[in-house]
């Protein structure tokens, strides 16, 4: 119902913007009648509230397809990664009855029904017991779980429909993965054990804390965590350089360790997922429920791409590329080598000798500029592997973070451990 409203709000603004133009001597272009600012907006702001599989698919499309979209749905879709609509008071109350039966409230000296955050999936409110555990309570959107499949196959309709996207681009795959992504996100019992892995992986390094999974209170519906103090870690940006070099440092180093080590990643760097805690000097770790496992194989190619980008030798480069499948092989070379070098581009740090100073560098400028000119031969593009495109995030919320931080960093010192040694992933690793 939501969808066929917003297709007809749609259509109402194309045809009063054809109407404008024709009044105005202007030319008629469908696609621009279409994708006016007025109509973009309307498709983000019914995707967010519609919340749950739709809004994700917006976040998504924003973040792994930008390059290749229409600039302006690109960018009012990129506001869903912060906006979202939160419950209700009643259905908040509802859906921690049915996690923990009736009379629950009795249990808490505190409840805010105000939630810290709200997101695709769920929102986050704080509490206190009466024996005075201060706890972190991540609920689910009602039918969250229940509608994936469908809310996915809907949004991906209507964006067909209206042709949002270029006609030989095909979405997919990445439709398919966000249904399976979804599901394991909507499924917070599996959030905890990612978040426990992560603390026994991270036991033996003191600059990272992370919540406790309070186990006898979760559900598949509902994370219960202890509260985790600190401050957002952008507010570091004000901090000494000191201070904001080892912090990059170590998250930088966090994520090859992910990689290398564990095979595990973390792959939403989104700044909220990061407190500081300033008396500590530790870094606050939250919300594992876009965890990704990565097989040996795949780090070992990746590893060989690497190594290729960091000396710079652009045929090795196209060779790792294609075995990651970034390329195929009815591509024309034109594109190949463009993507070659933008994957050079990207590599820069990896390069440089001595600390990398992301506040001065230009990097994502240059890399936005070799994407626009290979939209240019976009009837060759096609995303690569689900597993690349969540590495992307992972590592490009990385690299922002650090150019927040203003930020100096020896990455190449950081690289050569990880680049050189054979992966070491953990005794039991599913991966």
């Amino acid at each position: 119902m939501k969808l066929g409203r917003l297709v007809g709000g749609l259509a109402g603004g194309m045809i009063r913007e054809g109407a404008n133009n024709l009044l105005s001597g202007k030319p008629l272009h469908p696609r621009e009648l279409l994708l006016t600012p007025g109509n973009a907006k309307q498709v983000a702001d019914r995707l967010s509230e519609m919340r749950g599989a739709a809004m994700k698919v917006g976040q998504l499309l924003s973040m792994e397809a930008g390059d290749y979209l229409p600039p302006e749905l690109t960018q009012i879709l990129s506001s869903l990664r912060e906006n979202a609509h939160s419950m209700p008071l009643g259905q908040v109350a509802l859906v921690m009855q049915n996690a923990w039966g009736r009379g629950w409230e009795e249990a808490f000296d505190r409840f805010s029904f105000t939630p810290l955050a709200a997101a695709s999936i769920g929102q986050v409110h704080e509490a206190l017991t009466k024996e005075g555990q201060h706890l972190a309570i991540k609920i689910q959107y009602p039918g969250v779980r229940q509608s994936i499949d469908s809310d996915v196959d809907n949004v991906s309709t209507l964006f067909n429909l209206l042709r949002l996207v270029p006609k030989d681009f095909d979405l997919s795959p990445l439709l398919e993965e966000a249904k399976r992504q979804l599901h394991l996100e909507a499924d917070y019992c599996v959030e905890a054990q990612q978040l426990n892995a992560y603390r026994r992986l991270l036991a033996d390094s003191p600059e990272f804390v992370m919540p406790e999974v309070v186990a006898e209170r979760t559900t598949q519906e509902v994370l219960c965590m202890t509260y985790l103090e600190g401050m957002p870690i952008e507010q570091l940006a004000g901090a000494s350089a000191e201070v904001r070099n080892r912090v990059a440092s170590q998250l930088a180093e966090l994520v090859l360790r992910e990689l290398f080590d564990w095979g595990l990643v973390q792959t939403d760097s989104n700044f909220g997922n990061f407190r500081y805690q300033a008396e500590q000097e530790r870094i606050g770790l939250l919300d594992f429920g876009a965890t990704r496992a990565y097989s040996r194989d795949f780090i070992e190619r990746l590893r060989r791409l690497m190594r290729a980008a960091r000396a710079g030798d652009l045929q090795q480069i196209e060779t790792h590329a294609a075995e990651l499948g970034y390329l195929r092989a009815d591509e024309a070379q034109v594109y190949r080598r463009g993507l070659s070098q933008m994957i050079n581009t990207v590599a820069e740090p990896f390069r440089h000798q001595g600390p990398y100073d992301f506040a001065a560098s230009d990097l994502s400028q240059r890399v936005a500029d070799i994407a626009i000119d290979l939209r240019v031969q976009q009837r060759y593009l096609h995303l690569p592997p689900t597993d690349v495109l969540f590495l992307h995030r992972k590592i490009a919320g990385t690299y922002l973070l650090c150019a927040r931080l203003r930020a100096q960093v020896d990455v190449s010192g950081l690289v050569e451990r990880y680049l050189e040694s054979p992966t070491r992933l953990p005794e039991g690793s599913t991966t």
